[in-house]
């Protein structure tokens, strides 16, 4: 035992000085990106624990900004596609196109071909589209014609969803919002910060320029540090009972939930839930996972993955408030 607590202390200050990127990257941010910092951690956890976000909330909201500024701060190639209803899927991936001079068809690459892809309005797209970027998330390559190509590391999409206007839009279908790994719903500003970016907005000579203060090779070191974090066997349990409860709540004494949950997480909602929550500790420059870690990150989680019956949404009751009480009822370690 003596062993393992000297191991996890020399991993604990390992992996305090290599997080140490992590300010770096906030304070840069925090230069153009006011009161979003919930937003911003959240996109880290998504990069660092190689998956995909999915961001809910009005227009306005900076989310474009934000990637934007997280690929120029990691000097990375960054590409935005406006999702609409006439949009092909060669219009993200890319298509063949006939070159006269050499007489043979060629490759021409799409957007999708970056470290950062910005799909603004995701559900504005048919199926057709949703699932040709789908398959770029999921194997991380491409096919074009006969032709097979990796997508370059690292590789974040952030997809946004406009909550508001439900009209020409296509609902994702849970199979694919299940290959976001989080899905952040965020809220307006507060009074002081809104004056903030009112100030900011309207004096040109304060406009910031974002500088890049990380390589995408310190992503790519930080990534397999974060598989390092250690996470303890009562850790998992809390994880599994969690998911678990989504799935059988009456085995928890929450049978008052049973009619309102049409399905619950499936095994990628555990192996997501304990790579973020290993993610958030590395953000928090800590070697190990803690239960706080899971439950901060548990709804992002979770939210897209727990399946409401129509007696929940007649009652008014959201994924957000079965998590709550499935975190009151699990046991913490």
């Amino acid at each position: 035992m003596e062993n393992t607590s000297t191991d996890i202390k020399q991993l604990n200050e390992k992996i305090h000085q290599a997080s140490a990127f992590v300010d770096l990257l906030n304070m840069e941010l925090g230069k153009v990106i006011v009161g979003q910092k919930y937003m911003v951690e959240r996109l880290l956890i998504g990069l660092l624990a190689q998956g995909h976000v999915l961001l809910e909330g009005v227009p306005g909201l900076a989310k474009t900004l934000s990637i934007k500024s997280l690929s120029s701060a990691i000097n990375a190639k960054f590409s935005r596609i406006q999702f609409t209803p006439d949009l092909l899927p060669a219009d993200v991936v890319g298509t063949m196109i006939y070159n006269q001079q050499k007489n043979e068809f060629v490759v021409r690459r799409g957007p999708i071909f970056a470290n950062f892809i910005l799909a603004d309005e995701i559900n504005r797209a048919p199926a057709k589209v949703q699932s040709a970027l789908l398959e770029a998330m999921q194997e991380r390559q491409i096919t074009i014609g006969d032709s097979t190509f990796k997508l370059e590391e690292p590789f974040l999409v952030l997809a946004t969803q406009n909550p508001i206007e439900q009209e020409g839009t296509y609902t994702l279908p849970e199979a694919q919002v299940d290959r976001f790994m989080l899905k952040v719903v965020i809220g307006y500003p507060t009074k002081e910060e809104e004056r903030h970016i009112i100030r900011q907005n309207l004096n040109p000579e304060g406009q910031e320029k974002i500088n890049p203060v990380v390589d995408p090779q310190d992503i790519l070191n930080a990534r397999k540090l974060v598989r390092e974090v250690y996470m303890d066997e009562k850790i998992e349990r809390y994880i599994l009972d969690i998911v678990f409860a989504t799935r059988n709540p009456e085995e928890y004494k929450l049978n008052k939930l049973k009619p309102l949950l049409a399905y619950g997480g499936s095994p990628r909602a555990s192996i997501n839930l304990a790579w973020a929550a290993k993610a958030y500790a590395f953000t928090k420059r800590r070697g190990y996972v803690i239960p706080e870690d899971v439950r901060n990150i548990c709804f992002d989680v979770m939210r897209h993955r727990v399946g409401l019956t129509y007696e929940a949404e007649a009652e008014n009751v959201t994924s957000e408030n079965i998590l709550s009480e499935i975190l009151n009822a699990v046991e913490v370690p």
